[in-house]
C-alpha cells in the first residue's frame, strides 16, 4: 500500500478545516438575523409577560434616576429626580418656577429662590407686598421643612416617592402589544405599546435586567427617561444652618 506524502495529508486537513470554518461562519450569519441574539430574552416573551417582568424589575431596584416631563391636571412638570425606597432628591419646574425637593424618611424639604415664595395675592396692598418680599428673602435658598399636616406635603412628597411615581407612570393603557426594537442611549430595547402607542410606549432593556428605560405617556402627557437603576446616592438631612422650620403651614403661594 502506497502512503500519501505528508504534505498532501496536511493540505487536505487545511482544506477541510477551512470548509468547516466557513460553514460555521455561515450558520452564525444566519443566526445573526435573530434580533434577540445575545439579549436577556425578554423580546421573545408575550407583551403581558414583558410588562410583568419590567414592573417587577423596577419595584425591586433600590434606586432610579427619573428625568423628563409629566403633564397632569393641565400643568406641565419638568422632573429631574433621584429616588430610593426611603426618599428622594432633585428638581421640579412648573409654571416658570423651579424648586428643589429633598425627602429623607418622613422629613420633606423644599428649597427655592425668593421669587418662588413671592405671591401676587397682595399685589395691590403695598404693606402686604412688602411683607411678602421680606418673608421671601428669609426663605431664599433655604431648605424649608414642609409640615406633614400641610396640604402641600402630600402633593410634593409624591415627586419623591419611588413606588408611587413608578406605579402611576409605568401603566400602559389599552391592548398591550410589542412594538419595534430600538435603543435607549446605547442600550438595545424592545418597545411595549398600549393601543399601538396611543396608550403609551415603554422601552424595556434587552440587556441585563429588563428595566424600563424610556416612557412616552398616553395622550402626549410627557416623556421620561429612567436610568441609573440600582446606582446608590447620598440622601442626608440638610444642615441646621440651611434649614427653616416654617411652623404648621407653608406660606400661601
Amino acid at each position: 500500500m502506497t502512503a500519501r506524502p505528508p504534505h498532501r495529508r496536511t493540505r487536505r486537513t487545511l482544506v477541510a478545516g477551512a470548509l468547516c470554518t466557513g460553514l460555521a461562519a455561515g450558520l452564525a450569519g444566519c443566526g445573526g438575523d435573530d434580533p434577540d441574539a445575545g439579549t436577556n430574552g425578554v423580546g421573545r416573551l408575550d407583551p403581558a409577560k414583558i410588562q410583568n417582568r419590567t414592573v417587577k424589575a423596577a419595584q425591586a431596584a433600590a434606586t432610579v434616576h427619573l428625568a423628563g416631563t409629566v403633564v397632569s391636571g393641565g400643568r406641565t412638570y419638568k422632573l429631574d429626580m433621584r429616588l430610593k425606597d426611603d426618599g428622594g432628591t432633585g428638581s421640579v419646574t412648573t409654571g416658570g418656577s423651579t424648586f428643589r425637593l429633598l425627602r429623607v424618611g418622613e422629613h420633606l424639604y423644599l428649597k427655592a429662590g425668593a421669587e418662588f415664595w413671592t405671591h401676587s395675592s397682595g399685589a395691590d396692598d403695598a404693606q402686604g407686598s412688602s411683607g411678602d418680599a421680606a418673608a421671601a428673602e428669609k426663605l431664599d435658598g433655604k431648605y424649608v421643612k414642609v409640615p406633614t399636616g400641610d396640604p402641600a406635603y402630600k402633593r410634593l412628597s409624591t415627586f419623591t416617592d419611588k413606588d408611587v411615581l413608578l406605579d402611576g407612570l409605568l401603566t400602559l393603557h389599552g391592548t398591550l402589544d410589542k412594538g419595534d426594537r430600538s435603543t435607549s442611549g446605547s442600550t438595545r430595547t424592545i418597545q411595549l405599546t398600549g393601543d399601538d402607542g396611543a396608550g403609551g410606549t415603554l422601552d424595556v432593556s434587552l440587556e441585563g435586567t429588563a428595566y424600563p428605560l424610556r416612557l412616552e405617556r398616553a395622550g402626549d402627557a410627557g416623556t421620561l427617561q429612567l436610568t441609573e437603576w440600582g446606582r446608590d446616592f447620598a440622601l442626608t438631612e440638610p444642615e441646621e444652618t440651611e434649614t427653616v422650620d416654617y411652623g404648621q403651614a407653608l406660606p400661601t403661594n
